[in-house]
């Protein structure tokens, strides 16, 4: 048995459970070589509960030696004997100790993993619970459109340390910032993803991100993570509300071309807005008059949204670091980077 502690000892990392339950979450870097895939195990499962647990093992045990053989005929032929693994499943259990047992008959120094993915799982959640009140967090705030996520990237560029959840989340954090043909992952993985993150972080620099409600799209925010970025202090875009258009516009390009879509997302706002403000912003999309929309759908619903959230949610909003942007080029926001890269921006300073 090897712990979690041990896992960068291995060359590789083997979840060998469903393919259902890889794609909910797994272990940082692992693949996947299923002993019984989505319909296998159902079908043990129900043998299992509806006829006697030995039918259902007999059944079961024909099926994993048939998947390891094909695996060993497959993923697993290119290597050396010197070549070491780590498998898991879901509680360490049965599918992991078959696979390792096979392994290590062949001369490979196979480990399985203690507790498996349900230990890994705890330890994800303890760490959630941890890990935030180590950091000094620098919150991104503006209200929408004003290039938020564009300058966290960019200050990873230029090697400061940060938290991307929006792009971790597979989506832009508001009602319309669902991404066509891209779903969001699981909680699960979400969650193993910043924990991933978080732990390479060094607790003597400051870590830099985007000022986010509990949920971006159907994903929630740990409530250790929520709670230290609400007492963090604040640096805040202002720019103007023509040039936050022109950056919607780009960066929602996708959407003008889904004109159904678009409807389909602004009509969830029915309890929110009057139907005579959502029928005229239904005709704009079908007269195509695109800064018209964006540019009242920031007056009216985003920015009122906004104001209130954020002076309920975020302890240091009444006195952000203001970072002044004319326009949200490219340009403009390689400055803004510079800037706080280059200064930090503490206490009352402005990063103009």
């Amino acid at each position: 048995m090897a712990t979690l502690a041990e896992m960068g000892e291995f060359d590789q990392i083997i979840d060998v459970r469903s393919p259902a339950e890889f794609a909910d979450d797994h272990l940082p870097g692992a693949i996947n070589l299923p002993v019984l895939d989505n319909d296998e195990r159902a079908r043990v499962g129900t043998i299992y509960t509806q006829d006697s647990p030995f039918a259902a093992r007999k059944i079961g045990a024909a099926l994993v030696a048939r998947n390891i053989a094909r695996h060993l005929d497959g993923t697993l032929s290119g290597h050396d004997k010197r070549w070491r693994p780590l498998v898991y499943c879901w509680r360490g259990g049965q599918r992991s100790g078959a696979m390792v047992t096979i392994l290590r008959a062949i001369g490979w120094n196979a480990a399985q993993m203690e507790g498996g993915y349900k230990r890994y799982r705890r330890h994800v959640l303890d760490q959630l619970d941890a890990l935030p009140g180590r950091f000094a967090f620098r919150v991104i705030c503006g209200p929408t459109g004003s290039a938020k996520t564009r300058l966290l990237q960019r200050l990873a560029e230029r090697g400061e340390q940060v938290l991307d959840l929006e792009t971790w989340a597979s989506h832009k954090g508001s009602v319309l910032g669902a991404l066509p043909d891209t779903p969001q992952p699981s909680q699960k993985a979400f969650e193993s993803t910043l924990v991933e993150h978080l732990a390479r972080l060094d607790p003597d620099r400051p870590v830099y991100v985007e000022a986010e409600s509990r949920k971006i799209g159907q994903l929630r925010l740990p409530d250790a993570l929520l709670i230290r970025m609400r007492g963090s202090r604040c640096y805040q875009i202002e720019a103007p509300v023509a040039a936050r258009v022109d950056f919607l516009l780009a960066d929602y390009s996708y959407m003008l071309t889904r004109p159904d879509w678009l409807k389909s997302r602004l009509l969830g706002l029915a309890d929110l807005h009057s139907r005579e403000t959502l029928a005229r912003w239904l005709e704009l999309i079908d007269q195509a008059c695109w800064p018209e929309l964006v540019g009242e759908l920031l007056e009216q619903h985003y920015d009122p949204h906004y104001r209130r959230s954020q002076a309920r949610h975020f302890q240091d909003y009444s006195l952000p670091v203001p970072l002044i942007a004319e326009t949200l080029s490219p340009a403009t926001l390689d400055r803004l980077a510079n800037a706080i890269s280059a200064s930090g921006c503490t206490g009352s300073d402005s990063c103009a």
